[in-house]
């Protein structure tokens, strides 16, 4: 799955996409200082189960420290959008077109409101940023939009013709920008249109259909950023004001600098823990010492940087993912190679164990018979849905 970073230009989305990363694309206090999509690989936090066999695992695609399994996921983060974009300004529809594939929207919003819309640095207060997670909408709503509506009346005449489904058309047309049927589906249940004749449908059905499209497909977190420059009682009317968009606190700045601290060997820090601890204080310059009593007091303040929160809200509530770890020996939970929970694979709540097994192995998919729940040691069909940590055997013909 892929995560997309989204927002204006200057409020911290490249600072935001490299502390999760910990890749260095280009950041400086200017509009447009990301002037290509950038990609990177960020992880999420999962209590590994090797702790209820009492052996060590043997991590492979996701790494274990302390009992907590990192499991990875593909973030973007592309240049900043500003009004119009979906007309094209701003480089507005390259910079849409890179997100098509995306599961869902990390947006981040200056909320001490001190940056233009056309990400020009100002004082705080200066501007609402309850305008920027509405006008960003409007812009991921018309750039949908845009895309069901192209040459939507011939099409729509000729699927009556041939008396389609009006979900099967509207898949169609949608390919590149990844909606599931389910979404589909479920976008149709909230706007009252006519299904039976889709050339009928007016714009402004379009646009609704559209907006549904946008939410039941790509959930949306708000990452509220500069925390530094607000304040809590601030944070909660913005909260409140851009409801049921949820809100997550952060500091992305703060948070890089405990992340590269921690790589340089100057902190002992955990992605999204509390606090931090000097390993040798003599180490740290003037500077750095008063940069992270700084950081001491906004965690402080908000609990920690908010940073790696705001993704795991997004994923696993939001986007509704959940972790799990397919294994060949379900007695043991090893691998072939007799390491204890390789993999951990994020899939969507309720997948059918055999999709699982098509995530592992396309031949384990074709050739399903059945899994073995490691737990319990109870035999699964293959549309019984899988759970959050599950320890999986995928039985399949050889």
């Amino acid at each position: 799955m892929e995560v997309g970073v989204v927002g204006k230009p200057n409020v911290g989305k490249s600072t935001l996409f490299n502390a999760l990363t910990l890749l260095d694309s280009a950041m400086a206090p200017y509009p447009f200082t990301t002037v290509k999509a950038h990609r990177g690989v960020a992880a999420l936090r999962v209590a590994c189960p090797h702790s209820e066999k009492g052996t060590p695992c043997t991590p492979g695609n996701a790494a274990c420290r302390d009992g907590t399994r990192w499991v990875p996921v593909s973030l973007i983060d592309v240049p900043g959008l500003v009004p119009g974009a979906h007309e094209g300004k701003g480089l507005g529809h390259q910079f849409l077109d890179e997100l098509r594939a995306a599961d869902g929207f990390l947006q981040v919003v200056d909320a001490s409101g001190g940056t233009s819309p056309e990400g020009v640095l100002s004082a705080p207060g200066s501007y609402d940023p309850v305008d920027e997670v509405g006008w960003l909408e409007t812009e991921l709503v018309a750039w949908i939009d845009g895309i069901l509506g192209r040459d939507f009346d011939r099409s729509a005449r000729s699927v009556e013709l041939e008396g389609a489904k009006v979900e099967e058309f509207l898949g169609k047309r949608l390919t590149g920008l990844a909606i599931p049927p389910a979404a589909i589906s479920a976008a149709l249940r909230q706007v009252t249109v006519d299904r039976g004749h889709p050339s009928q449908w007016s714009a402004e059905e379009r646009r609704f259909l559209a907006q549904e499209l946008l939410r039941s497909a790509k959930p949306r977190l708000v990452a509220g950023n500069k925390a530094d420059k607000s304040t809590p009682e601030r944070m909660r009317g913005l909260s409140e004001a851009i409801a049921p968009v949820p809100l997550a606190p952060t500091c992305a700045e703060a948070e890089l600098t405990l992340r590269r601290a921690q790589r340089a060997g100057l902190v002992q820090y955990t992605p999204g823990d509390r606090g931090f601890t000097a390993t040798d204080p003599g180490r740290l310059s003037p500077a750095q010492g008063k940069a992270l009593e700084e950081i001491r007091r906004l965690v402080g303040t908000w609990g920690s940087t908010g940073v790696q929160e705001a993704l795991e809200r997004l994923v696993f509530e939001r986007l509704q993912r959940i972790v799990v770890f397919p294994v060949e020996d379900e007695g043991r939970w090893t691998d072939s190679k007799g390491r204890v929970l390789p993999d951990a694979f994020l899939v969507p709540a309720g997948t059918p164990v055999r999709e699982v097994a098509y995530r592992v192995h396309t031949d384990l998919g074709e050739n399903f018979i059945r899994a073995i729940d490691g737990r319990t040691h109870r035999a699964l069909g293959a549309e019984h849905p899988v759970e959050h940590r599950a320890v999986l055997r995928i039985v399949a013909r050889k």
